[in-house]
């Protein structure tokens, strides 16, 4: 696939952003993000159908819009457009946003198959990739976010995210990119560019401030192996043979599989969600396609929003991350890879998400512990990103909802997960593997479902 670099330019927080003047805006970095500051950018591709706008139509007027819209975004979100520092004297590193700072935005053309690209099925990630630009780092500096947009002439654009987890979670990186669609769309149809209340973000961390302690031990934790240092643990390589495919769960397949837990399963209280349906059917796929000694060590999780379960209550447009860690860890391959393995997937994840309710925030640096102590013990870990209400095909900037929306920083057993485009109930899973590994998970995914 050839894809062309048409520009990289910088934008800038509109003028009437609280940065106007020669002051400086300065978040230190939470217990909640700290976990995160040495992860892997999180990278997402939105697809958009546009076939009636030529290649100059695009450069002049769609490309505009979207810069615009951009820049009257960043007024709220401007943490995007700053760094994460790491001063010497600094006991934990911070968000600095300056004046002038910015976000990058490349601007790109690609020959490659459009419709392909945006489909559900077995796509090469390398070529994913391209359509998502990268993040910079050095050791005491890290940038936040980078935007990629890419026409495919004749056919339609997408636009890359590259995000750092350190700075926000899955929730507020949704909101953003919600809010920019919102104001571009309102440039096209001349309304005042203003966001609500849902898409505008609380940059306010006074409430967790009486919790200092938990961002001293989650300090040590984060440089207890590789120091004070903010670039990221080496990324594992990928080729040619690495894809990426969308599994589909319907509404009907959801309520077939929850009928099965509710006739097979002993507990008479257990938690039916389509997330812990779908995350426990795909887990025990997952872990029947590895096969081999299945009395090795497994290990599966995910993150729960914390931010209705703090006391008190966080606001719903908390900027920044606000997830706690749930999960199972060093169990035997056998108690997923047999013929039960589903349903005693579902009653673990169950107790784990009405668990949560009760979980004390001051136990987060354990639990993130033994999370980096079961991913070295474990022959499979397996974790999700995203959820089913994430709200991912809501993003019209003027153009129409995404025909498609992938999630391409997941190889191995972690997943991503999301609601269905066009129903309401079902679900869409991402899923990364050597294209032979994932001929075995079709396999095994679409046959589950005929039982």
């Amino acid at each position: 696939m050839t894809t062309v670099v048409v520009e990289v330019s910088r934008v800038i927080p509109a003028t009437d952003s609280v940065l106007n003047s020669a002051n400086t805006l300065t978040i230190p970095l939470t217990f909640f993000d700290l976990p995160w500051l040495r992860f892997n950018p999180v990278k997402r591709v939105y697809f958009y159908k546009l076939t009636e706008s030529t290649r100059e139509h695009f450069h002049s007027f769609i490309i505009p819009k979207l810069k615009l819209s951009l820049s009257l975004v960043l007024r709220s979100y401007l943490p995007l457009s700053g760094r994460i520092t790491w001063n010497p004297n600094d006991p934990k590193p911070s968000i600095i946003v300056s004046p002038n700072d910015s976000v990058s935005l490349t601007v790109a053309e690609s020959e490659a198959d459009f419709s392909f690209l945006s489909s559900y099925g077995q796509r090469p990630v390398t070529e994913l990739q391209t359509l998502v630009p990268e993040l910079t780092f050095s050791d005491d500096s890290a940038s936040v976010c980078s935007l990629q947009i890419t026409l495919f002439p004749n056919h339609g654009f997408s636009i890359g995210v590259a995000a750092h987890h350190a700075v926000f979670d899955g929730k507020t990186a949704m909101m953003f990119i919600k809010a920019w669609a919102h104001l571009c769309k309102q440039l096209q149809e001349n309304i005042v560019n203003s966001l609500p209340e849902n898409l505008t973000p609380s940059l306010d961390r006074s409430f967790l401030n009486g919790l200092t302690g938990l961002n001293e031990k989650m300090v040590e934790v984060v440089t207890s192996t590789k120091g004070r240092s903010l670039r990221p643990l080496p990324a594992k390589e990928l080729g040619d043979d690495d894809v990426l495919s969308t599994l589909v769960l319907s509404r009907d397949d959801v309520e077939r599989l929850r009928e099965r837990v509710k006739r097979e399963s002993m507990s008479q209280d257990i938690h039916l969600s389509t997330f812990v349906i779908a995350y426990a059917y795909m887990w025990t796929c997952l872990v029947k396609a590895r096969g081999g000694n299945m009395d090795r060590y497994v290990t599966f999780l995910f993150m729960g929003d914390f931010r209705e379960r703090l006391d008190p209550q966080l606001p719903a447009t908390y900027f920044g991350n606000c997830v706690f860690p749930a999960g199972c860890f060093k169990r035997k391959a056998a108690e997923f890879g047999g013929e039960g393995g589903f349903v005693t997937a579902v009653e673990i994840i169950s107790e784990l998400v009405k668990g949560l309710s009760s979980r004390k925030i001051e136990t987060i640096v354990d639990e993130f512990l033994a999370i980096f102590s079961s991913k070295g013990e474990s022959t499979q870990f397996g974790a999700v990103a995203g959820s089913t209400r994430s709200g991912v095909y809501e993003s019209d900037f003027g153009w129409g909802r995404p025909v498609k929306s992938d999630v391409i920083s997941i190889e191995g057993e972690k997943i991503s997960m999301g609601e269905r485009r066009d129903e309401s109930g079902g679900v869409e899973i991402g899923v990364c593997l050597k294209k032979t590994e994932m001929d075995i998970v079709l396999a095994l995914f679409n046959d589950g479902l005929q039982k």
